[in-house]
């Protein structure tokens, strides 16, 4: 029952937030139709820490859009990452605290990959809101790497950030933003794996995070 009140407001979420935005009629062309973008994340884990390091989330993320007009942006994300405690720790949990004492780590490792969508609204000059939609496959390895299982979940997130657009043509971009985000359907968890995740929650607030991307 939660999780069914939890996907009937994100529909109802995301088609008020569309219905009220697309279709005004104050929207313009814009000069480029086309952006490509990734997470800043993605690029300091591959010098930060070696790729095998237990703590390294190994994610890898990119966002293809099309703009629709000046206020309207839909894309596809590919995404996958790879998770070593449960993701509903929050920073007031000791989030930090948590990585370093490894008490909630997993007996392993379990990766998450998918294919999804977004849609991302225009506010007020370079202010946005952003909705995106990823469903994950799972796959649950053991401490030694080997598979034990497969595994579904929903993925959704909310994004409030910034658009900044600069070089002599405007090309380039960084989107500063904060985002939540909330997960549904956690399908055929490994027991030792679900007895941390039923111990947190199924959201992670307050996410910091900057994308750089491009305009064609």
């Amino acid at each position: 029952m939660k999780n069914l009140l939890t996907i009937i407001l994100t529909i109802v979420t995301v088609s008020t937030f569309a219905q009220g935005s697309l279709g005004t009629g104050k929207e313009k062309n814009v000069d480029y139709k086309y952006r490509v973008s990734l997470p800043g994340i993605t690029v300091p884990q591959f010098f930060t820490k070696a790729w095998d390091d237990p703590t390294n989330t190994q994610h890898i993320e990119l966002h293809v859009k099309r703009n629709i007009d000046d206020k309207n942006i839909i894309g596809l994300k590919f995404a996958t990452w790879r998770l070593f405690q449960p993701m509903g720790i929050l920073w007031w949990d000791g989030l930090l605290d948590k990585v370093e004492s490894e008490t909630e780590f997993y007996p392993g490792h379990v990766r998450e990959s998918g294919v999804g969508v977004s849609y991302q609204r225009m506010l007020w000059k370079g202010l946005f809101a952003t909705v995106e939609v990823l469903p994950q496959f799972k796959t649950y390895l053991d401490e030694e790497g080997e598979k034990i299982g497969n595994g579904f979940k929903l993925y959704n997130s909310f994004h409030l950030g910034y658009h900044l657009a600069f070089g002599k043509k405007k090309r380039f971009f960084v989107e500063p933003q904060v985002h939540s985000q909330f997960w549904v359907f956690d399908t055929n968890t490994p027991d030792a794996f679900k007895q941390l995740d039923d111990k947190w929650r199924n959201y992670f607030l307050f996410e910091p995070n900057i994308y750089l991307g491009l305009k064609f």
